[in-house]
């Protein structure tokens, strides 16, 4: 009964020109149960959980969040459509971090899952964006690797499952490992052990395995932005050709996509289906592009802390169709990031 009512709630403010309403229920995310780590011990080290035993362990942040915290993402989220209007289609893509799939027993206290935020979030989205639910795509994956253990980020594995639900939201093609290359670095040790300061996490290095696709052409091109005091944008260089993956072997793994995040970079491939992607990114958003290239004849992608143009003029000029605003949930949680976020389209 509560769905028709809503239907006939949509149905008449469509009648009387009203869009703000969604044409479809929120998603509602179930809370994910840890099988994979429940017994481990863990430790806090600096306000990181260190979970698991020397040469194997786990290290993420604690999450503290509330309900009330994320509704700058949702103000951004619905900011982002109303700005870029109905024809172009704007997405939400928030990345949930290690803690979510994790967090040991013991740990618990520690740290909040974020079902519940998340359920808060999505019911609060009053225009039409349309949501990537990445926490419940990775929930069936969470005995894959799809968090690396020793830094900050997901893994390439992880971007890819999400890039698949993108995919599918968006309605485009999207091809699974089988048609990529695995390429591997070995001995990586990432940002956590810069964070904790526990010897256990330097004494844990693990694999990074990154995914290059085949049978499909594509172009770099990238505008390197110029960074002053405070890592304040100051200028842009020329546009140069470059390789997508630069292969970044030792604990700088991360940058092999793209090189890092202070470049508005565009892929142009050999797909001819009309579709442009801009891809509005914090560092998770790096591990994306490299999934979409059979999706989309363009992909653009800037990161939200270094863009120093307006962005809707940006949209406008490159005939882009669709956007992702992606952010992990700390951001989206945060109202200086999304403040940051929505700021870009009116620069």
């Amino acid at each position: 009964m509560k769905s028709i009512s809503r239907l006939l709630v949509i149905a008449l403010a469509a009648l009387v020109g009203i869009t703000s309403l969604s044409a479809t229920e929120p998603i509602k995310v179930v809370q994910y149960t840890n099988t994979v780590n429940p017994n481990d011990p863990a430790h806090l080290s600096n306000g990181i959980i260190i979970a698991g035993k020397a040469g194997s362990v786990r290290a993420f942040s604690t999450l503290n969040l509330t309900s009330s915290s994320i509704m700058a993402c949702a103000g951004c989220a619905d900011f982002y459509k109303q700005t870029l209007g109905n024809d172009i289609n704007v997405y939400l893509m928030v990345v949930p971090s290690a803690a979510a799939y994790y967090t040991p027993n013991v740990a618990k206290s520690w740290s909040r899952s974020p079902a519940d935020v998340l359920n808060s979030l999505y019911a609060s989205i009053k225009s039409d964006v349309k949501i990537v639910d990445v926490y419940s795509a990775l929930a069936p994956h969470a005995n894959e690797d799809i968090f690396l253990r020793t830094d900050h980020h997901w893994s390439p594995l992880g971007g890819y499952y999400a890039a698949k639900e993108f995919a599918r939201v968006a309605g485009v093609t999207f091809k699974d490992l089988s048609n990529y290359d695995a390429v591997t670095i070995n001995n990586y040790v990432g940002s956590m052990y810069n964070y904790s300061k526990d010897i256990a996490v330097k004494n844990s290095p693990e694999k990074f395995v990154y995914y290059k696709p085949r049978n499909i052409s594509y172009n770099t091109t990238y505008i390197t932005i110029r960074l002053g005091s405070g890592n304040v944008p100051i200028g842009e260089n020329r546009p140069v050709q470059g390789e997508y993956f630069i292969h970044t072997p030792g604990n700088g793994a991360y940058c092999t996509f793209m090189g890092g995040d202070t470049k508005i970079t565009q892929v142009r491939t050999s797909v001819g289906n009309g579709r442009r992607l801009l891809i509005v990114k914090d560092s998770f958003g790096n591990t994306l592009p490299g999934y979409l290239f059979y999706g989309f004849e363009e992909i653009h992608v800037v990161d939200f802390r270094y863009f120093p143009r307006n962005l809707k003029t940006y949209i406008q000029s490159n005939n882009i169709t669709d956007v992702i605003v992606e952010c992990n949930i700390s951001f989206a949680c945060s109202a200086k990031p999304m403040a940051s976020y929505k700021r870009l389209l009116t620069k």
